[in-house]
């Protein structure tokens, strides 16, 4: 097994997570925020969605050498051994979703070796096929029926087994309306992915890129990217945002004057610039230490490990101001100076008083900067400062349909499947904060 350094920190943050939850857990201060996120529909179907996102995230995240390869220095990912089909089965270059033949036409040479200008067949997608043009639309048809069927025959047997194994006080975990409405999606998830990944084995249900590579293995390969980019940097900066906002706004004097200066002086930089310059120092300690990065694989992770701590060290500057504010006003709540009256030590105070009272503020700014890291990585790649352009992100298959867009036929589906995959997840995300912020912000009575 390889463990990258993105790999490590990912399930360092799932630990750090878990223990988290285990302090917390029977704290009547968390208790009921969350029994109010469980009894939200929209809160808990946004949540799903993100789990299964995650899911695919961490199976991504599992690299290891195949034993039965000869090429030491390949590394794969769990992801990657399951989705093989989908990894070798490569095309010559461009075909549209359930195409049989190729996107662009070319000499082709007969069995009787004549040429003929046309549209060759392709290697794999729907290779099966004795006639493409009277077979293909009823054999999509079939498939896609059966490999939906077995997928809601799975999620229904699994429900089934789950109500009979569930006594009575715990059956509203599967007949509650909020439950419904969970099960819903899972059994859209469930069906939806199981029917495509079946139809996989024999179309490229997203079509193939230049190289003749499936769009539909890009994309979800992107999943990855996309999570390591809104947590890990999440992780960089909300220990900086914390520390800095609360002690300017408690302390104030010259802790706040330096704080606040340290933090405009950042601000001043541009965060573009800055990040260019970033890359280009790990390009160069990359360069000059080659013998540490003899896997393709190693330097993609090393640039995008390096992305994310720079991204961190740019954004913690927003989240740090709005606590800063917040303390501030805080501090000059009654039971804040009772405790300073009575002699508790700020440490305590901050601890007790403060850290609780602006948690509300931190779990919703963390959901929503997780959705614009996700697309500020979209944006860096396609000005080609983002991840390694070995990297499979949604920002580099963006960047690669800016020249798709203009040629004659259009190439779409590289932009529309990586399209469709960030807005999934980035709509999760912010209807996911918003049920957050609803259960945590003591205004909304979540302490009543």
């Amino acid at each position: 097994m390889i463990i990258l350094w993105t790999d490590a920190l990912i399930f360092l943050l799932i630990a750090v997570i878990l223990m988290l939850g285990f302090y917390l857990r029977g704290k009547e201060y968390i208790k009921r925020p969350l029994q109010q996120i469980a009894r939200s529909k929209v809160g808990m179907v946004s949540l799903t969605v993100l789990i299964f996102f995650v899911l695919i995230g961490l199976l991504d995240s599992i690299h290891f050498k195949p034993s039965e390869d000869g090429r030491s220095n390949e590394i794969i990912s769990a992801l990657d051994y399951w989705a093989t089909p989908l990894r070798e089965h490569g095309e010559k270059t461009y075909s549209a979703p359930f195409a049989s033949y190729l996107y662009s036409k070319e000499m082709m040479m007969l069995a009787d070796g004549t040429e003929q200008w046309g549209y060759p067949r392709l290697q794999f997608g729907g290779a099966h096929l004795a006639d493409p043009e009277t077979e293909q639309v009823p054999d999509i048809l079939k498939k896609a029926l059966y490999g939906w069927i077995q997928g809601a025959s799975l999620v229904v047997f699994f429900m089934i087994l789950l109500g009979s194994l569930l006594r009575e006080p715990h059956k509203r975990l599967i007949v509650s309306p909020t439950a419904k409405a969970v099960w819903t999606v899972v059994f859209l998830i469930v069906s939806i992915n199981y029917m495509l990944v079946y139809l996989s084995t024999y179309y490229h249900v997203f079509g193939t890129d230049k190289v003749g590579e499936d769009v539909f293995y890009q994309a979800i390969k992107s999943i990855r990217t996309g999570l390591v980019i809104g947590t890990l940097t999440t992780l960089v900066m909300l220990p900086m945002a914390l520390l800095f906002g609360i002690l300017a706004g408690f302390f104030r004097g010259w802790v706040d004057d330096v704080i606040q200066y340290v933090y405009t002086t950042l601000n001043s930089i541009p965060s573009v610039l800055l990040i260019a310059a970033s890359i280009l120092m790990v390009q160069v300690y990359m360069a000059a230490h080659e013998e540490a990065f003899t896997s393709v694989i190693v330097r993609a992770d090393m640039r995008l490990l390096f992305l994310c701590l720079i991204l961190g060290v740019t954004s913690w500057t927003g989240l740090c101001r709005l606590l800063r504010a917040e303390t501030l006003k805080l501090r000059e709540m009654e039971y804040v100076q009772a405790a300073q009256a009575l002699g508790v030590r700020r440490r305590v105070i901050l601890l007790r008083h403060i850290l609780p009272n602006v948690m509300h503020i931190v779990l919703i700014s963390v959901v929503l900067d997780f959705s614009s890291l996700v697309l500020a990585e979209a944006v860096l790649s396609y000005i080609n400062i983002g991840v390694d352009p070995t990297t499979y992100s949604w920002g580099n298959m963006i960047n690669g349909a800016r020249l798709e867009m203009a040629r004659e036929p259009v190439v779409w589906w590289s932009l529309a499947a990586s399209f469709v995959f960030m807005f999934a997840l980035v709509l999760a995300a912010n209807l996911f904060a918003d049920t957050v912020r609803d259960a945590f912000d003591p205004r909304r009575g979540a302490y009543e």
